[in-house]
């Protein structure tokens, strides 16, 4: 027998049982046992002369009976669960007989049980001996084979005598050497096995009355074949091997050489007897198969074997003097019976004895295989593990070491591990168990700080990044980790660490004090909640300006009119800097911070990730984040007041000044901010005017004079004054003129200056306010030749403007032009040809408009007279509310449409009031509209207020008379 592959152990504890009484023991030596059964927790015996034994856990006999006086009985099955005992005796010279025993019920008289039924087995009367038996657990169908190669099924209710039918199921001209069953979903599938085939027959459920189908052109001897009752597969032995058959056929197969007599499932394991191999040589195929003996096998010697054939393991193995006759199993333990009438008891040694065995032998993988499938509580497992890894670990195997610590992490201290990986040679597998330390959440700072050294002493910042990004919940202390990037050099990463689990100022603190990226602390800040990014802002406002006055004058404008919100289309560009030693190495080894970063409402699919040292081509990812610019409404906050800014832009007029200008377009500014930001902006004015490098002053003060000529301007005058005292700006002292509401005169003071310039300023100014200005600006434009000169285009303004509003009229237009002889008639030729051509225009169209509406009311009345006095005909042969032909009684109207009556739905006494159902709406809509028109000619207030905004009020006039509000 070759089991090169399989290891040995000895996992059982073997005991001879001795019957209690002579009377027992005489049995078992005078080797009178002919069949043996188990059941109920009882052994039963059958013997040669047709008695049944019934012995207890002692082996002592309980009861016995005489089942038959002919025969010996050479079957017997109990039904477990139940008091059920099945027994078959044969005498070659009748047929053989059956009987159900109710163990329960004895007869009152003797005392023995109550035989329930009794049946002869049919076999053509031909006198062949039963090879083969097997039923299902209810009795409702037993399976009987035979040596000539015939296979009965008795069907009925052998437990209440109810009647039975037998049927031959199959025949083969090989001899039967097995039978068994298998029930699964109502579908009960038969097993036969000939010396020569394996086959299957369904004889009940789907596919029942079909013939036999060969699984395997291969048999078995007599005993070779049983049933897992763990998942219903038949188990069939030959001298090759150990073969599995589902319903779909053969399954797995153990290679195991040699010959088998005996095969029973036993818990986990398969027991085999194998027959010394002389006499299976000697002994002929057939008689060997059907139980043929000679007298020199009493004294050969056997074997019997115990395997897991899903470890691949030999469990217990031994060599018998005498061979084995019987297997059964009770009392949860297996049981021998040899030819010799000694009986041996296998029990099965406690999991823990079992997995001594394995590690005084140094075998750690099959220990963990059968702690597994045992199901031992996993932290027992951890121990097996935690054992393996010292194995390995005094072997030098440093690396499988490792795993196996790392499977036993769950129940093992930490420091037991560590102090034997503190060489820097194992460096790596420190790292590896510090790392499976975080990720189950039992690591500690120190942890942490050790793990982050090992990653600083071997510079892998992959690594350190992968620490770091770890999805799901912190692994590790949060300020240990900051601290110690922040130490070694790793500013990208101690950043990274203080964004996810938002750390602001932590974050914003190392972009601006460590790696000095000015731009991406101010980035950060943008992605934050308003109440988060206001304090980080007036915090670092002035280094913020300092080296990004654009970008933060921006924020500061947002956050103060209201309009923040966390940044959603952004382009940050990497700026690289000067760095120096070892945080050189660091800045170089991940070079953008934003590639690390997963800010609020970033799209991450546009993030890339950090290049590498080598000939990597870059790309816009590489150095910028382009995100969506999705509009979300801007976040509720508490707006600061304006003055609380001003200190944080000393020394930055030019964005102050653009931070006062943006704040003040905004429309809900209360009274004292709005006054302080306009004295501010016109300080700041007469600053940039008054600078000594300046090159625009006029142009500063340009803007001071149109900040202070504003009539909703809030600046004191005396503030006015004042600075434009201290700043020698002189046109200050036009705002009393101004806030006094006295344009027209200070255009009359530019006309009488002849400042055209200023004059043209002035209408330019203060003509939507004054429209007068006009007509007054068409007559100094005229009153001088070089005036007009100087003018240029702006004459066709006055004139466009005039036109427009409807200032003048084209005849005041001609008679202020010809009160001298500066102005052309060229001059105004555009001007008057566009006034008439309008006149014209509208004359055409209201002439036209006139003939449509005479037109549309002749046709009207024309319809309306036809119809009072002149016949209607109706064509229409469908109804035009289902589209059925037309049959009475029928509706007609006048609108030509026709109905069924009843498609109208109509009510007795309602038919005067029926409306066509297709004009309904049009009619409805006409009638909601006179309606308006009717409530609306009571609106006095209504018409006069639409009179006095408009510019033509005859033609409202007229409106108002066309829709017939005014009535008569």
């Amino acid at each position: 027998m070759a089991l090169t592959s399989w290891k040995t152990f000895d996992f059982f504890e073997v005991s001879q049982i001795k019957p209690p009484d002579d009377d027992s023991a005489s049995w078992f030596d005078n080797n009178e046992i002919s069949c043996v059964c188990s059941g109920s927790d009882s052994l039963f015996l059958g013997s040669y002369d047709g008695t049944v034994r019934i012995l207890s856990s002692n082996f002592k006999v309980q009861q016995q009976f005489r089942a038959y006086d002919v025969g010996s009985i050479t079957h017997m099955k109990q039904v477990d669960g139940t008091s059920l005992l099945v027994t078959i005796a044969e005498d070659l010279s009748t047929e053989p007989v059956l009987k159900v025993w109710a163990l329960d019920k004895p007869v009152k008289k003797t005392g023995l049980p109550n035989c329930q039924s009794t049946l002869s087995i049919q076999n053509g009367r031909r006198p062949f001996p039963i090879s083969a038996f097997a039923a299902l657990g209810d009795l409702s169908q037993l399976a009987v084979g035979f040596a000539n190669g015939a296979v009965t099924v008795v069907r009925g209710d052998l437990i209440h005598d109810r009647g039975a039918k037998q049927r031959t199921v199959f025949e083969s001209e090989e001899p039967i050497t097995a039978v068994e069953f298998r029930d699964v979903a109502k579908l009960t599938t038969l097993y036969v096995a000939t010396t020569s085939r394996i086959l299957k027959l369904v004889i009940s459920g789907k596919g029942q009355g079909q013939p036999a189908k060969t699984i395997e052109d291969s048999g078995c001897g007599v005993g070779c074949m049983t049933v897992d009752k763990q998942n219903g597969d038949v188990v069939v032995v030959r001298d090759d091997a150990i073969y599995y058959y589902g319903l779909e056929g053969r399954g797995p197969c153990f290679g195991y050489e040699g010959p088998k007599s005996l095969v029973e499932i036993y818990g986990d394991y398969v027991a085999l007897v194998c027959p010394p191999a002389s006499s299976a040589v000697s002994q002929s195929n057939a008689l060997r198969r059907f139980g043929g003996t000679h007298t020199d096998e009493i004294f050969s010697t056997s074997t019997f074997t115990l395997l897991d054939t899903d470890l691949r393991f030999v469990a217990h193995s031994e060599s018998l003097v005498s061979n084995v006759k019987a297997l059964f199993m009770i009392w949860g333990d297996l049981f021998t019976l040899t030819q010799d009438g000694k009986i041996q008891r296998y029990h099965e040694k406690t999991l823990a004895q079992r997995l001594e065995i394995l590690y005084q032998r140094n075998l750690f993988l099959p220990a963990i295989n059968l702690a597994q499938k045992s199901g031992m509580d996993p932290q027992q497992q951890n121990m097996i593990f935690r054992r393996y890894g010292d194995y390995l670990y005094q072997k030098a195997d440093y690396d499988a070491a490792m795993e196996q610590y790392l499977k036993a992490i769950d129940n093992t201290e930490p420091s037991q591990v560590i102090r034997k990986f503190l060489d820097t040679q194992r460096i790596h597998n420190l790292i590896e168990y510090l790392e499976e330390l975080h990720e189950h959440h039992k690591a500690t700072s120190d942890h942490t700080t050790l793990l982050l050294n090992c990653y600083a002493k071997l510079k892998d910042i992959d690594k350190l990044e992968k620490f770091i990004k770890s999805p799901g919940d912190l692994k590790f202390d949060l300020d240990t980790a900051i601290n110690m990037c922040r130490q070694g050099g790793y500013y990208d990463q101690a950043a990274y660490l203080a964004t996810k689990h938002n750390e602001h100022a932590l974050v914003i603190d190392i972009l601006i004090e460590d790696s000095k990226r000015y731009e991406d602390a101010l980035n950060y800040i943008c992605r934050l909640e308003a109440e988060a990014a206001y304090p980080n802002l007036m915090k670092y406002a002035r280094v913020l300006l300092e080296h990004c006055s654009t970008a933060t004058t921006k924020v500061f404008i947002d956050y103060y009119t209201g309009q923040y919100r966390p940044r959603q289309d952004v382009v940050i560009t990497q700026s690289p800097t000067p760095e120096i030693g070892y945080a050189a190495s660091a800045a170089n080894a991940v070079q953008n911070l934003t590639n690390l970063l997963p800010l609020p409402y970033m799209n991450t699919s546009a993030i890339a990730s950090p290049a590498g040292q080598g000939n990597v081509k870059p790309t816009v990812s590489d150095n910028e984040i382009t995100q969506d610019g999705a509009e979300f409404a801007a976040p509720q906050y508490p707006i600061p007041r304006p003055r609380t800014s001003f200190s944080s832009f000393v020394d930055h007029p030019d964005e102050f000044i653009v931070f006062l200008k943006a704040c003040l377009q905004e429309n809900n500014l209360e009274k004292s901010d709005r006054t302080d930001l306009y004295t501010t902006l016109f300080e700041m004015y007469l600053h940039k005017a008054n600078e000594r490098n300046g090159d625009d002053r006029e142009e500063w003060e340009v803007k001071a004079k149109k900040l202070i000529e504003g009539h909703d301007i809030p600046i004191d005058t005396s503030n006015v004054l004042l600075l434009s005292h201290l700043s020698g700006f002189k046109d200050g002292t036009i705002l009393v003129r101004e806030q006094a509401g006295l344009r027209f005169d200070i255009f009359r003071s530019y006309t009488s200056a002849k400042d055209t310039r200023g004059a043209i300023k002035a209408l330019r100014k203060y003509g939507p306010e004054e429209p007068q200005l006009y007509p007054a600006a068409l007559a100094y434009f005229t009153s001088d030749p070089r005036i007009l000169q100087e003018v240029g285009e702006e004459l066709d303004v006055v004139l466009r403007k005039i036109d427009e509003d409807g200032l003048m009229a084209p005849l005041q237009v001609i008679q202020t032009l010809s009160t001298n002889a500066v102005a052309t008639m060229g001059m105004v030729k555009t001007y008057l040809q566009d006034t008439i051509e309008r006149e014209r225009k509208e004359i055409s169209n209201n002439k036209r408009l006139i003939e449509s509406y005479r037109t549309e009311t002749e046709t009207k009345r024309k319809e309306i007279d036809e119809l009072g006095t002149k016949p209607a005909f109706f064509q229409a042969t469908r109804c035009s509310a289902c589209g059925s032909p037309l049959d009475l009684p029928a509706v007609h109207f006048l609108c030509k449409h026709s109905f069924h009556q009843r498609c109208l739905n109509v009510q007795p006494g309602e038919e005067d009031k029926t409306e066509c159902p297709v004009c309904a709406q049009s009619n409805a809509t006409i009638r909601a509209i006179r309606k308006a028109q009717d409530e609306s000619a009571d609106r006095h207030d209504m018409f006069q207020d639409a009179l006095q905004r408009s510019n033509d009020r005859f033609g409202t006039i007229s409106e108002f008379f066309g829709r017939g509000v005014i009535q008569s």
